[in-house]
């Protein structure tokens, strides 16, 4: 299944985001092995530096250090796909300032939700940052009427169990910003949201 021919952004309604570099992963995957979805927030302005880019680009470099921190070592986002993980935004184009607006994310919310139906056999749903959890929550609300995540900061919601249909959700923090590789409390937080999330397929 090539992902970009299933799901995409025709007509770019959306304020505070640079449409050219808008991304949907363009790789060929099998749906079915996919266990985890890891839900970052935003594309990078330069697309080289995207997850499924060539190379060595920069959300994979702190990516990596992710996983290295969970005690999963891994090399490319190949051994990650490898170990049944999927990795994607919420927004589908990068931001223009320091934030994104609640209108912005709601709208890409649909193209997430129609991602996500992709991928049966996941168990678990890894939020990465505020944005990813908003997104998530405005899936939730259209299906089910209630947040699948309360509101609160993310360090007193990692504390509890959090379900979406019969799939485990675990609100972390953000990997792809620069200030991750420096931020050692939070890089051991999330270390410890991955190791919990293939708990879920153990």
């Amino acid at each position: 299944m090539k992902l970009s021919e299933k799901i995409s952004c025709k007509t770019f309604p959306c304020k505070g985001i640079e449409q050219n570099s808008y991304q949907i992963p363009n790789l060929d995957i099998d749906p079915n092995k996919i266990k985890i979805v890891m839900i970052s927030e935003v594309p990078p302005l330069d697309p080289k530096d995207y997850f499924y880019s060539l190379g060595n680009p920069f959300y994979m470099e702190t990516t990596k250090q992710a996983f290295n921190d969970a005690g999963y070592p891994i090399n490319s986002i190949n051994d990650i796909i490898n170990l049944g993980v999927y990795i994607t935004t919420a927004v589908k184009c990068a931001k223009t300032g320091t934030s994104i607006s609640i209108d912005t994310i709601k709208e890409c919310s649909f193209i997430l939700e129609e991602e996500l139906k992709l991928f049966p056999n996941a168990v678990a749903y890894l939020l990465l940052g505020d944005v990813a959890i908003k997104s998530f929550n405005y899936i939730s609300k259209r299906n089910t009427n209630k947040l699948a995540i309360s509101k609160g900061s993310t360090y007193k919601l990692r504390s509890q169990s959090f379900y979406y249909e019969d799939k485990r959700i675990f609100p972390s923090y953000i990997i792809t910003g620069k200030n991750f590789l420096i931020e050692k409390s939070k890089r051991k937080m999330i270390a410890e949201d991955i190791n919990n999330s293939f708990k879920e397929i153990e």
